[in-house]
């Protein structure tokens, strides 16, 4: 599976019985009032249902930020700009 372990901190503290409705996540309560919910995303369009479930619920994203990307010996990246060669 090609993906990326991304950490979501939203507003308050998500009650740790969401975590299977959002993928298995993990969920940290933090200090200041807000919580994280770290796993991995197999790809954008997870991440993206990820991000509307997290809104159906109604609350507050504070911050997304990609921890690792998941190693794929199947399929490698995208090139990088400075190798495209314009047609």
């Amino acid at each position: 599976m090609t993906g990326s372990v991304y950490e979501v901190r939203v507003q308050g503290h998500l009650d740790r019985h969401w975590t299977g409705w959002l993928g298995d996540l993990t969920v940290t309560h933090h200090a200041d009032g807000t919580s994280t919910l770290t796993g991995p995303v197999a790809d954008q369009a997870a991440l993206h249902g990820l991000l509307a479930k997290v809104r159906d619920l109604g609350i507050a994203l504070v911050s997304i930020t990609p921890i690792s990307p998941t190693p794929s010996k199947e399929q490698p990246g995208p090139p990088s700009p400075a190798r495209l060669v314009p047609s």
